[in-house]
């Protein structure tokens, strides 16, 4: 009889799932701005019951909108699982389109817009007047490498990071990814996003910008340059 119960309690156990197994890991996929990678991320820390993917980015297709691009990145992310976006400027704007087809648990943009009017004026204009359309692709790269230390000094308390992450980035990318901002068409917000934004961003500045999180002094660097701020706000939402 106890053999018997012994069998049987093999047996049940061997087909109930592992409580270890059972419980769904939380995937939080971080999307890069348009001139960083991953390392943009690298003074944030996560708690370990979140699986960590970096989203990284393709060169879009010749007059790839910023919806269409979302489609391609989101085949990245595994929908299956419970996840959560948090991006940082051109990926806080990928965030946004994604939100229209995907249903994420939570979607935090940093240094970011969620709608083509909270980009600057800047930006706009040229959809009208496309001046950037004569800047070949290395003299844009090379006019962001030139421009990027002047308009956000910030950077410079990381400058070789910074300028590491630039460098990276492939000429055609760096147009085609600035011809996807300017013609940015989306108008709805996206009430259900987290805005976090810094006072001194002077890449997106905060005049244009109706955010959640105002972070005093912070910068379009500030995930790097200013993370404790930001780790403060992330582990309230994300509870840890």
């Amino acid at each position: 009889m106890i053999i018997r119960l012994f069998i049987l309690f093999l047996l049940i156990s061997l087909n109930s799932p592992s409580p270890i197994f059972s419980q769904q890991k939380t995937t939080i996929y971080l999307f890069p701005g348009q001139g960083s990678d991953e390392r943009i991320f690298d003074s944030l820390k996560f708690d370990e019951k979140f699986e960590i993917v970096h989203i990284e980015y393709p060169i879009p297709m010749k007059g790839c909108s910023m919806r269409e691009f979302a489609r391609v990145v989101s085949h990245q992310i595994d929908t299956t699982q419970k996840n959560v976006l948090i991006g940082v400027s051109l990926g806080g704007m990928i965030i946004s389109e994604l939100n229209e087809f995907l249903n994420p648990e939570q979607s935090i943009i940093i240094s970011s817009a969620k709608f083509r009017k909270e980009l600057p004026l800047r930006y706009r204009f040229q959809r009208l007047i496309p001046i950037y359309k004569l800047v070949p692709p290395k003299l844009m790269l090379g006019g962001a490498k030139f421009l990027q230390p002047i308009i956000e000094p910030d950077r410079n308390t990381n400058n070789a990071t910074f300028k590491s992450m630039l460098s990276a980035k492939d000429p055609v990318y760096m147009k085609r990814s600035v011809s996807m901002i300017i013609n940015w068409d989306r108008e709805k917000v996206q009430e259900e996003l987290i805005h976090i934004h810094g006072t001194k961003d002077h890449t997106i500045p905060i005049r244009n910008v109706k955010a959640d999180h105002i972070i005093e002094n912070g910068s379009h660097m500030m995930t790097l340059t200013q993370h404790a701020s930001i780790q403060k706000i992330l582990s309230s939402y994300l509870g840890q």
